[in-house]
């Protein structure tokens, strides 16, 4: 299979495949979420859930007095990730471009120089991260084959984005190969590894803040 023909696979059926695997497998997690349901809430209602419970999520995301040093960067630097990876994913114009396709519908992009910044920004602190789980002694022991490898699927699309129109390394059409492919990878991962904590995460702070900021706990 030459090149061309592959790139080619990759802008189409494989990345249907990435796409519909990974909708597919998050309609579950939420259904599965949906399903597991709340325990009946004897507490006396004092009001609605919402207010409460979304100030004890801000609260809770924001304070974090009882971190150490160590544990204050690995949130900084997981915050860092996630700005810069969806900075990169949505508002890069040549993403738009393809959300505009699928969705029938665009928004503004930011500016290319910007983008890159947070690009790298974001390669930097995986990068961060990384090392910590190494050098941390508990984080260490804790990490299995699942983390490097959850860690190694998210890189790869940044590092192959920001590489396509940075690098001499290979000719174009083989750079967007790599960064098409891993991309693709990252879909079909997603749903059935820790990284579908895009769901299950916001789902857990909802319910835990709701209840909290229910009974009137403070942080």
């Amino acid at each position: 299979m030459t090149p061309e023909v592959l790139l080619q696979w990759v802008r189409g059926p494989g990345l249907q495949f990435a796409v519909g695997i990974f909708v597919i497998g998050m309609v579950y997690r939420v259904l599965h979420l949906a399903v597991l349901g709340r325990s009946k809430n004897l507490a006396v209602p004092r009001g609605s859930e919402w207010g409460p419970g979304l100030r004890m999520i801000w609260r809770r995301s924001f304070s974090l007095p009882q971190l150490s040093s160590r544990g204050k960067l690995t949130v900084f630097a997981g915050y860092v990730f996630h700005l810069g990876f969806l900075i990169t994913l949505f508002f890069l114009s040549q993403h738009i471009d393809l959300f505009h396709s699928v969705l029938g519908f665009g928004w503004a992009a930011f500016p290319r120089g910007m983008v890159d910044i947070w690009a790298i920004l974001a390669i930097a602190a995986l990068i961060v991260l990384l090392v910590h789980r190494f050098i941390d002694p508990v984080k260490w022991l804790l990490s299995d084959a699942e983390d490097y490898l959850t860690w190694a699927f998210t890189f790869l699309p940044l590092f192959t984005g920001f590489m396509l129109d940075h690098s001499a390394v290979l000719d174009y059409t083989r750079r967007m190969i790599l960064h098409l492919g891993s991309a693709e990878l990252l879909l079909v991962l997603i749903p059935f590894s820790k990284l579908a904590h895009m769901v299950t995460i916001l789902g857990a702070r909802w319910y835990n803040g709701a209840i909290a900021g229910f009974k009137g706990v403070r942080p």
